[in-house]
This record gives structure tokens, C-alpha cells and sequence, in this order.
């Protein structure tokens, strides 16, 4: 362990004093390469990260990384305002930001990051707060049967605690003051080293195992780190114990203290970044659904048109691509979802009626939606469970307000303003337009014509479309040519209400 660690101020200060070691011809000409040597930091980002911890916060900072990355950024500042939040996220996060090694990472925080938010802060390569803001406390809740939250089993919290320590080792923070923010029972003592008088932080457990144990005279025990309390420190007491370099009260004296001249570019949330927030709200969601679902129905009742199609497509594309930016989905969800869409396309134009290849599509459909709205497969904590139940909740609400609607359509379709333009209609009139309905098709296909009669198509057959036959406008579908409207066709094929017809040669 070292007690003292690599800050901006000490590698400057190192740097001054290696220069003025120097003979006095290998010292640079004063000037601007002089100036770049002593300000090695010109082009300073700053992403506000703020809220609760989820999977979309997540991405959120890995999108914003990566547009620093792209403006060549050489130093990211990570202003943390958070109480904290999901436990996989945060590590995430965390890691994203050891990982990074095109910059240098550095935490601010101006008032509180606490759980999760002080395990993002470990993951930088340093640590300020302002004087009275506080970090810690990485005390892991769950929810129990009753609804009520507790801490986590041992187990749970011996993991978090391994990765924590592993967090900070690997940015020369003692490791004991790092567990003692999960694990309330550890108490932590300043320790010096007889032989170099370095001072640094460990738990009893530490000393005992160390090979070198008896170098180490072990002093007062930390304060924050007493029984029964998770270790929660503010900025001053977090400079002292070795988890954060210093103190700043705003951004300008942090980059003051860093020594940045370069002008600071602020990353905020874009259009991108609120659609994806707006987009994956409940009621959004819903209202997605039930637009796609009465757009493809639309399109099922006007073959031909494509507008329905291409709304519903719209609809679903969106919603898939607000789970992809927001954390959730993958591209399983979309290969299910597409799925559920071939498997209802062969149950009406290939095999009329309703049967298994209706019921799987609906259910992979169901799975590739509720799996793409969450970063588990299946429900492993009441919390997980609860928020399954929410999805399912808003997914149901939708279909129930779709069947409401789709019943109106089906009544009163060809009489509402612009959808009634969708309707094919016989040329004689509106008189004849009711022997056009679904219903007085489905009434009057078996008797009234026969394989082998010949008609004539009202609308283009792409395959799908209306037909002519005597006096009666059929719907008609073709084995997959196109066929004009105008030209004569022939019944090749009747099953249930599925007619299915060929061009006629002349």
C-alpha cells in the first residue's frame, strides 16, 4: 500500500522539480513547447452525471465518453450528483471509467454521491468533493415479500466488497476504507510504518495478514468506519483518510487546483438523450403500442395501402430503439419481436383461421417486448419481480385499449373521415358498399363463387387485394404475383374465407 498517490498537483510538482534539475541546456526554451510540458491537460470535458443510477444512466455516460473521445478530449471530468441506485449499473460505470486510458478521469462532487454514486467515484482516476459534500455509504438494500427494504445477505455483500477493494487498489486507495462503506462490521485503523513512517488505512484482518505485519504499528481506529455504521465521509475527511486528492468548492477552483487553462466543454443530455428518457416512460410506451397495434390493424383490413404497415413499423422501431439506448435490449428482443410478426403473417395470409402459429406470435411478440424492457431474464429479487409485473401491467393496458378500439374501427371504418378513403368501394356506388364488408364476405364466399370462376380485379393484387366476381367485391390474394387492376382473374384455390386467384390468360 502507498500512502501517497499520484494527484494532478504532485505530477506537476515532480515535473518542476525534475526540470529544475536538469542541466540548463536540456531545460526546454521558454515558450509555447515549455507551456505545453507545464499544462499537460488542454482540452478539459465535463459530463454531468445526476439521478438515480439505472441501466439508461449507464448508457447515457458511455455515449457521452465516447463523444469526448471523439473531440479528443485528454481529461474527463465526472460531476457527480447522486444518491445512488441499482447495484450492476454502477459497477458498470465504474468500470467503463478504469477502462479508460485515453484521458484522464477525474470524480467532482459539489454535494453527494453516496452508494452507488461513491462506486462510480472509485472507478476515476481521482477524487475531489467539495468541502461539505459527502461520499459512502454503499449499504445494499433489497425488497422482501412484505414489501419492505432491507440490507442484503452476507453473500451479496461480500461480492460488492471484493469488487470495491479491487476498485480501489487499483487507484492506490486503501482498500479497507473502501469495504467499510458496505460492510458495517469492519472497522478500520490508521496504521504507520515503523520502518519509513508511512501512514495508510487497514482492518485488523489486513494486518494480521500481511507479511510485513510487524512493520505496521497500528493507531486510532477511523471514526466513520465505527460498528453498525456504514463509512461515510465529507470532502475534508476524504482528503485525510486517502480516498479523494482535495477539495474544490466549484468547478472553476477545480480546475484551477488541476492546473487546466483549456476552455471547458460541457456535455449535456441532447435531443437523443430526452427522446430516449421520454420514450421509455410508461404511458409513452403504452401509447406506442396501441398506435402500432391499430396501424397494423389498419393495414390488415386495407391491404395494399402500406400507410398502417409503415406506422406500425415506426412504432415498434422506436420503442426497440429507446430500449437499445437505454440499456435494456438486445438484439435477441428484436429477433423474438420479428419472430411473433413472420409467425401472424403465415396464421392470416397462409393459414387462415387461428390456431398455433397465431398464439406462438402473439407470445413471441409478448416475450421480445417485456424482455426488452428490462436488463434481466427472469426475476431473481421482489424488486425484479415488481417491475416485471409493472411491464406486463402497461403491456396488457395497451391491448385491452387496442381490442377497444379495434372493435370501433371494425364497426364504423368506412364511415370515418380519411379512413373511409381507404376503403375499396364498388364503382356502382356507396349502395354497394356493404356487400364489401369483411363480415358479408365472410357470409357469402362458400356459395356464391367456386374454384375455376372467373372475375375481375377492382384493386392491384400485391398479392393481396379485392376482386370482382358478378355482382360481389371479394377479398382475393394471389400465390405471390402481381397482378394490375383491371385484368381478369381466376379462382384457382377456396379455403374458408382464403380465396386465392391467378391471372387469367386470354
Amino acid at each position: 500500500m502507498h500512502a501517497l498517490r499520484s494527484s494532478g498537483k504532485w505530477w506537476r510538482l515532480t515535473l518542476l522539480v525534475l526540470m529544475g534539475a536538469m542541466p540548463s541546456g536540456a531545460v526546454p526554451a521558454v515558450g509555447e513547447e515549455a507551456a505545453e510540458e507545464l499544462t499537460p491537460w488542454k482540452r478539459p470535458v465535463l459530463i454531468e452525471f445526476q439521478g438515480m443510477i439505472t441501466p439508461m444512466l449507464e448508457q447515457f455516460v458511455s455515449r457521452q465518453l465516447e463523444v469526448a473521445r471523439q473531440q479528443q478530449a485528454d481529461v474527463v471530468i465526472l460531476e457527480i450528483e447522486s444518491p445512488g441506485g441499482m447495484v450492476d449499473p454502477s459497477f458498470a460505470i465504474a468500470q467503463t471509467l478504469r477502462q479508460v486510458d485515453w484521458a484522464r478521469t477525474i470524480a467532482f462532487i459539489p454535494r453527494e454521491a453516496l452508494s452507488g454514486a461513491a462506486v462510480v467515484a472509485l472507478g476515476c482516476d481521482e477524487i475531489y468533493l467539495h468541502p461539505e459534500a459527502y461520499m459512502g455509504d454503499v449499504g445494499v438494500l433489497i425488497m422482501g415479500e412484505d414489501s419492505l427494504f432491507r440490507y442484503a445477505e452476507e453473500k451479496v455483500r461480500t461480492n460488492i466488497a471484493h469488487q470495491l477493494r479491487e476498485l480501489a487498489s487499483a487507484r492506490g486507495r486503501p482498500p479497507a476504507l473502501a469495504e467499510a462503506m458496505v460492510n458495517m462490521e469492519l472497522v478500520v485503523y490508521q496504521v504507520t510504518n515503523r520502518q519509513t513512517g508511512e501512514q495508510t488505512f487497514m482492518s485488523q484482518e489486513e494486518l494480521d495478514a500481511a507479511e510485513d505485519g510487524p512493520d505496521w504499528e497500528r493507531g486510532v481506529p477511523v471514526f466513520e468506519s465505527r460498528e453498525k455504521y456504514f463509512l461515510q465521509v465529507s470532502g475534508q475527511r476524504a482528503t485525510e483518510l486517502q480516498l479523494a486528492e482535495g477539495t474544490a468548492g466549484d468547478r472553476h477552483e477545480l480546475l484551477d487546483q488541476l492546473g487546466i487553462q483549456g476552455e471547458l466543454t460541457v456535455l449535456k443530455p441532447t435531443a437523443v438523450d430526452t427522446a430516449v428518457f421520454l420514450l421509455n416512460l410508461p404511458l409513452i410506451t403504452g401509447l406506442l403500442f396501441v398506435v402500432g397495434l391499430v396501424a397494423l390493424y389498419v393495414e390488415l383490413s386495407a391491404p395494399g395501402i402500406s400507410v398502417g404497415g409503415l406506422i406500425a413499423m415506426l412504432c415498434f422501431a422506436l420503442f426497440f430503439w429507446s430500449r437499445f439506448l437505454g440499456g435494456t435490449a438486445e438484439i435477441l428482443e428484436v429477433l423474438l419481436f420479428l419472430s411473433g410478426v413472420v409467425f401472424l403473417a403465415v396464421e392470416v395470409f397462409v393459414l387462415p383461421g387461428f390456431g398455433v402459429a397465431g398464439l406462438l406470435g402473439l407470445l413471441l411478440m409478448f416475450s421480445g417486448v417485456v424482455m426488452a424492457s428490462h436488463h434481466f431474464v427472469v426475476p431473481e429479487t421482489p424488486r425484479q419481480l415488481s417491475a416485471l409485473a409493472h411491464t406486463m401491467l402497461v403491456v396488457a393496458s395497451s391491448g385491452i385499449t387496442f381490442l377497444v378500439v379495434a372493435s370501433f374501427l371494425s364497426r364504423y371504418f368506412g364511415m370515418l373521415p380519411v379512413l373511409n378513403r381507404l376503403v375499396l368501394q364498388a364503382e356502382g356506388g356507396s349502395e354497394r358498399s356493404p356487400r364489401a364488408s369483411s363480415a358479408t364476405q365472410a357470409a357469402l364466399a362458400g356459395p356464391s363463387v367456386g374454384v375455376g370462376d372467373l372475375g375481375r380485379a377492382h384493386s392491384a393484387l400485391r398479392p393481396a387485394g379485392k376482386a370482382w366476381f358478378q355482382d360481389e367485391l371479394l377479398d382475393v390474394m394471389t400465390d405471390g404475383d402481381f397482378v394490375e387492376a383491371g385484368r381478369q382473374v381466376r379462382i384457382l384455390e377456396i379455403q374458408g374465407s382464403r380465396i386465392v386467384v391467378a391471372e387469367a390468360e386470354i
